[in-house]
């Protein structure tokens, strides 16, 4: 009999410590919740303060609204495609690294566009306007020219431009040997033949690379010594010259640089024109009386 009422005792004083633990609890999580909040509202203040405080802190809106425009020359332009270090290490060590292109593809472009600066140009023109020799060497002075012209311009479409150029240059002095072979010059003769036109045509480069980024008295200056071989006497035939490179240059420079390394197309403009200021400076509109 003294049992049941011993146990219902303890039985309340267990549910009695429940319920004190479960309100501790509740005012725990309460107190957290309630700190959290402070703590939330003293940052916000804080940080309205700060703003107040502080007259040269702008929102991050007004950053990014601005009426000036960008000048071209500050405007950040990657001169240099950024390859990984081992694409530089196998291009360092003479391999070719990965390219946008099939590099068949690119190879056969390449040789497409040194028969072009081959087969479409009139030499008869170059022999009679600028007065030089009929001979291998004044064939290979104005096809060089060309040749120059086009690598100008394919080193501007980074490295399958480049890769490119090593296939130009290679195709035009299979081509040199082989039309030296035909002519019937023997081996000793055309080795140092061979020897002398490396030599002229890197010079060459050097020259027309300078002339090109200067003014026209230093390009006249590079025709004159390595197209005319120092020996015009004519200022109007190295005005011609002159004239025909930069027309050419700025024609070249508008055609798509991918087409260019897909097919090797280049459609030369003659050296003499009716209109050769057209290609330097677009012409004015003319109007009539009623302006139309």
């Amino acid at each position: 009999m003294y049992l049941r009422p011993a146990a219902r005792a303890v039985t309340g004083t267990t549910r009695a410590v429940t319920g004190a633990t479960r309100a501790v609890t509740g005012t725990t999580r309460a107190g957290k919740v309630l700190h959290q909040e402070a703590g939330f509202s003293r940052a916000l203040a804080a940080c309205q303060l700060a703003r107040v405080s502080s007259p040269c802190l702008t929102p991050c809106r007004t950053l990014h609204i601005t009426t000036q425009l960008c000048n071209v020359k500050e405007t950040r332009q990657h001169t240099e495609e950024e390859v990984g270090a081992f694409t530089k290490l196998i291009e360092a060590m003479g391999f070719t690294g990965p390219l946008k292109y099939n590099k068949w593809k690119i190879k056969i472009a390449a040789l497409r566009m040194y028969t072009c600066c081959v087969e479409r140009i009139n030499y008869d023109d170059f022999f009679d306007k600028c007065s030089l020799p009929d001979t291998l060497n004044s064939w290979f002075l104005v096809a060089q020219l060309h040749v120059w012209m086009c690598l100008v311009r394919m080193r501007q479409e980074g490295r399958e431009g480049k890769y490119m150029c090593r296939y130009i240059v290679h195709s035009m002095w299979e081509d040199v040997e082989q039309r030296s072979k035909i002519m019937g010059i023997d081996a000793s003769h055309r080795k140092e033949g061979m020897k002398a036109m490396t030599e002229t045509f890197y010079a060459a480069i050097f020259g027309y690379d300078e002339g090109i980024l200067s003014d026209d008295s230093v390009l006249a200056a590079a025709l004159w010594r390595n197209l005319f071989n120092c020996e015009c006497e004519d200022p109007n035939q190295l005005e011609l010259m002159v004239g025909y490179v930069r027309k050419q240059m700025q024609y070249i420079d508008a055609l798509d640089g991918d087409d260019m390394i897909l097919t090797g197309e280049v459609n030369w403009r003659p050296l003499l024109e009716e209109n050769a200021q057209s290609i330097l400076k677009v012409a004015s509109p003319t109007y009539n009386d009623t302006g139309l």
